[in-house]
């Protein structure tokens, strides 16, 4: 009885959680067919959300970005009614993990970042334990992980980032950035990682720590040193010049230029034809004539 009323309980909040939130509009969309031709197995999808939850992980955050997901590429088999590929995994709030097409998030402000260097074994394995984990539960009846996003008073900076962390502790119960940075640490690959500074006399070092998943958050991809940010118009070659500004009139084509020698030809006045020139006379005939 219990475990029922906590479990219609947790529906109600995560519906409450995922209503869109009045008067969204991206301050600027994403191109679909650039970031379609953009994007690699084992990217981050960073995505600014429109939900309730999203703008309360956005203030957790103080980012832009309020969800993350992994693009694996056409290998999961699943298409959409339209035939659309699934491309993405993501760990989504009371639906778990799940694949998605790129479309989903045509309409949102998207930023895609790159982890830089990765080996393709790696890159592998990353990718395949992000679809191994699909079908992973979200249990909406632990309230303790749903009440984080409730939380309308102010929560102090340092206290953020374990708000986002609270009552994640397990596998199953997952949020988006946690599960990406769980398949980067399958390679040790660095996201964000603890620096530990060793001060001595004979050598000064510094030593990496993992930080543990569950502190991770969407906008950690986005800081981190070890990501390279792609912006798909900028890859696909942009040119200002071709850009149509609506305030302005269509600018006219210029008229060709003329050829130089066309144009002096036709304003040179014509010239007379030229008379044979008359032979010479010599001394002796100059005097007979005189």
């Amino acid at each position: 009885m219990g475990d029922r009323f906590l479990g219609l309980l947790g529906q109600r909040i995560v519906r409450y959680l995922e209503t869109p939130s009045p008067g969204y509009e991206p301050f600027t969309a994403s191109d679909p067919v650039a970031l379609r031709d953009c994007l690699q197995p084992g990217d981050v999808l960073l995505v600014e959300g429109n939900s309730r939850v999203a703008g309360v992980i956005k203030y957790l955050t103080q980012s832009t970005w309020s969800h993350s997901a992994l693009y694996v590429g056409d290998r999961l088999g699943h298409k959409t009614e339209d035939g659309e590929p699934h491309v993405l995994v993501e760990a989504q709030l009371g639906e778990g993990v799940i694949s998605a097409p790129l479309s989903k998030y045509a309409i949102y402000h998207t930023r895609v970042c790159r982890p830089i260097g990765l080996t393709a074994y790696d890159r592998e394995t990353v990718v395949n334990y992000m679809i191994e984990r699909l079908g992973c539960d979200y249990d909406v009846k632990n309230i303790v992980d749903l009440i984080r996003y409730l939380v309308p008073m102010p929560i102090p900076a340092r206290l953020r980032r374990r708000m986002i962390a609270l009552g994640s502790g397990d596998p199953t119960k997952t949020i988006c950035s946690t599960l990406i940075a769980q398949a980067f640490e399958q390679v040790r690959y660095p996201i964000l990682p603890k620096i530990e500074r060793i001060e001595r006399r004979e050598t000064r070092r510094e030593i990496l720590h993992i930080r543990h998943h569950s502190l991770y958050t969407p906008r950690d991809f986005d800081i981190s040193p070890f990501f390279e940010v792609v912006k798909p118009t900028i890859k696909a070659g942009f040119d200002y010049k071709k850009m149509r500004w609506a305030h302005l009139p269509k600018r006219p084509r210029p008229a060709p230029r003329p050829d130089p020698r066309a144009l002096a030809d036709k304003q040179s006045p014509p010239t007379a034809p030229e008379l044979p020139a008359k032979p010479r006379e010599s001394a002796a005939e100059a005097m007979l004539r005189g």
